[in-house]
């Protein structure tokens, strides 16, 4: 093969991509320019596979974007303490909702519960962490 079919193929590649919103196909497609520069069919197809298979480790392992996932349940013990605003009241054995200045486990506004009834607008501390809610106490 000559070297201008690898460039060829691999900017059809990188322009499937765009086709393919995997974000997968351009790897394969960088592999094959960097073949161009090889000289028997051998080392071209060889360093091929081996550039794009690099290249897609490279991406999966170390440079992908973290994944958003939602962080309830997790480091419970480092919202202990923090001081919210109740923006509805909350009642013994009824849920409320405490927006906080900056988000808690991923969220700015949490539904809660607390032992005794507490009115909207007064600024509450967290107690515990239940799950998907939060255990408040008047700050």
């Amino acid at each position: 093969m000559e070297w201008w079919h690898w460039v060829v193929g691999g900017i059809v590649l990188i322009l499937l991509e765009l086709a393919i919103p995997a974000f997968f196909v351009i790897w394969f497609g960088l592999g094959a320019l960097l073949v161009a520069g090889a000289l028997s069919l051998t080392a071209q197809l060889l360093v091929w596979t081996l550039s794009s298979l690099a290249m897609t480790a490279l991406w999966f392992g170390v440079f992908r974007p973290g994944r958003q996932t939602t962080r309830i349940g997790t480091a419970a013990g480092e919202t202990i303490g923090e001081v919210g605003l109740l923006v509805s009241a909350v009642a013994p054995f009824e849920r409320g909702r405490v927006r906080f200045q900056k988000p808690i486990l991923g969220a700015e506004e949490w539904a809660c519960m607390a032992e005794t009834a507490i009115p909207a607008g007064q600024r509450v501390r967290v107690v515990s962490v239940e799950g998907s809610y939060v255990k408040v106490a008047k700050a």
